[in-house]
């Protein structure tokens, strides 16, 4: 198995899952403006769409988008996803709304946007990451114990963090958590981000 990344973009949230589910895989690394892997390979063969995450399976079938590899390491690790009835539901539900609401939020500062545009994109970041701070009962975004959502969740809060971004204090409490846990550290140092 295969994870294709970029240090430090939202590929850094399969990059922990991976980790933390005890699961073994090599990784490459991605060069996203010249779409090679570091090996030369050219990515948009592995991945048409040209960005990561991307994931090669043992079988060869490949991956793509943060949901559906997160998903699917959940199903490989049972304990990265809640139980009960609606557990997994719950879990597609934060997944879905890290995705949509926040992570493509982000855009204006990976662009050329500019001045004005950053700031609705933050008013929007907080407005979210706010309404993710209330809905969370415990320590973690779904349920007592951590799910594959907190890695995607992580990796947005250090986002905000790099672009000097306000975020509620039960979140900055909740990336300061996650980021002594031993997968968060690996995956980090494999990615020189520590």
């Amino acid at each position: 198995m295969k994870l294709y990344y970029s240090p430090g973009a939202c590929s850094l949230a399969d990059h922990i899952a991976l980790h933390e589910a005890g699961l073994s895989f090599e990784r490459e690394r991605i060069d996203l403006k010249a779409k090679r892997t570091e090996t030369g390979a050219d990515f948009t063969a592995i991945n048409p769409k040209g960005y990561v995450p991307a994931l090669t399976l043992d079988t060869g079938e490949t991956l793509t988008e943060n949901i559906a590899i997160l998903d699917w390491i959940a199903h490989r690790n049972t304990t990265l996803k809640p139980a009960g009835e609606l557990g997994h539901t719950h879990l597609l539900e934060a997944l879905a709304f890290i995705s949509t609401e926040i992570h493509k939020s982000f855009k204006p500062f990976f662009s050329d946007a500019g001045d004005a545009e950053k700031a609705k994109a933050a008013e929007t970041i907080l407005a979210r990451m706010t309404y993710l701070a209330d809905m969370m009962e415990g320590d973690y975004v779904v349920g007592a114990d951590v799910s594959v959502a907190d890695f995607y969740l992580f990796v947005m809060l250090l986002w905000a963090q790099k672009n000097k971004l306000e975020v509620p204090a039960k979140l900055s409490a909740f990336r300061d958590r996650l980021m002594s846990r031993p997968s968060v550290q690996i995956a980090m140092q494999h990615e020189g981000l520590v």
